[in-house]
């Protein structure tokens, strides 16, 4: 049956602009003007704040007819810590997500070529505030007298930890499983899809993404999560569904990301690939070892842990993530005030 979600009735004046870009072919949608201060004492209650005050905003950017079901969007806002070049929130079909790989490497590209942070030959650090913590992305720039951002970048997350290993679960639907628990600035359930019967070659989309879902709604049912920095970090965003590989080699481990409301994750997914290197270093995998991942789409980020701390009880690395970014347009968005569907909607 189809399910047909409509934002809220739009009445006043809406003037939007935006600048679109892909990592992977993820779209990002960056907020250039028009959108609100948040206000906030934190990132964290600028998030809430958006959350209850703003999401007309985001439906309207995010839903149709300006966007589709599987859009991503980033929302610039005031930073709240020091030496911070630059603080947003990120947002999807469902609400606001606390970390974002693939829109931090669009990010960083971004903000050397729109001058936020000074081009600097041969690499520009830009300093990134997201909901999760402070990630430090590294642009590579031409060196050339523009300075032009060559659409290379990487990043260093958050402390990423392994929060639950080879757990054990019976979903209906899905059967009965091992999976794994890993945070790269958000939580994500890991599974091998051949232990589902499960083939990211051969099955189709449709049939990965229901059991993603039912396994995501399942752990998050049933498995009480924690991060000691703080409670609205501690939900499940999503499952991952893997091949089983490590991406040791030359053979990049392929796997899907199922986020938000049954969103997927066009690129390798910057946070599952962080959640997915801090569960390996919890196997033994050393500082410095590179490992590969790969999409539906075919993209790769490139991804190693490069050092480790402790985060309360959990043993942690901060890994660095490698991909490229592109543009793809710019938009000015507005809303007609007798348009019935000028808040945005969703057919499923």
């Amino acid at each position: 049956m189809t399910t047909l979600d409509v934002g809220r009735l739009v009445t006043g004046p809406v003037a939007i602009d935006t600048v679109d870009m892909h990592t992977g072919g993820e779209p990002v949608r960056i907020v250039t003007a028009g959108y609100p201060s948040i206000p906030g004492a934190t990132i964290l209650d600028k998030r809430r704040y958006a959350f209850s005050h703003l999401d007309h905003l985001r439906t309207i950017l995010i839903f149709e007819p300006r966007g589709h079901y599987d859009m991503y969007g980033v929302i610039p806002v005031e930073p709240d810590l020091p030496d911070v070049d630059l603080a947003v929130l990120f947002m999807h079909n469902e609400g606001y997500s606390t970390m974002c790989g693939h829109a931090t490497i669009a990010l960083g590209r971004y903000a050397v070529d729109s001058g936020i942070v000074p081009a600097v030959s041969p690499e520009t650090i830009v300093r990134l505030q997201c909901p999760c913590g402070v990630v430090r992305v590294r642009v590579a720039v031409e060196e050339t007298p523009e300075g032009h951002a060559t659409g290379a970048v990487s990043f260093e997350s958050v402390p990423s930890f392994a929060f639950l290993l080879d757990q054990v679960a019976h979903v209906p639907g899905v059967g009965r499983f091992a999976y794994d628990i890993g945070y790269g600035g958000a939580f994500y359930a890991l599974v091998d899809a051949a232990s589902i019967g499960l083939d990211l070659t051969e099955t189709p989309l449709a049939d990965l993404v229901d059991a993603a879902d039912r396994i995501t709604k399942h752990v998050a049912a049933t498995v009480p999560l924690h991060h000691p920095d703080d409670a609205d970090l501690a939900f499940l965003y999503g499952t991952i569904l893997t091949d089983g590989g490590d991406g040791a080699g030359s053979s990049p481990s392929r796997n899907v990301c199922v986020f938000a409301e049954r969103e997927v994750d066009r690129s390798p997914t910057g946070s599952g690939v962080c959640a997915r290197i801090a569960v390996q270093c919890a196997r033994g995998l050393a500082i410095g070892q590179s490992r590969q991942f790969e999409s539906l789409t075919g993209s790769v980020f490139s991804a190693s842990p490069v050092s480790r701390e402790r985060v309360g009880r959990f043993e942690a690395v901060r890994v660095e993530v490698a991909g490229r970014a592109y543009y793809s347009g710019r938009s000015s968005f507005s809303v007609e005030p007798d348009d019935p569907l000028g808040g945005g909607f969703l057919l499923r």
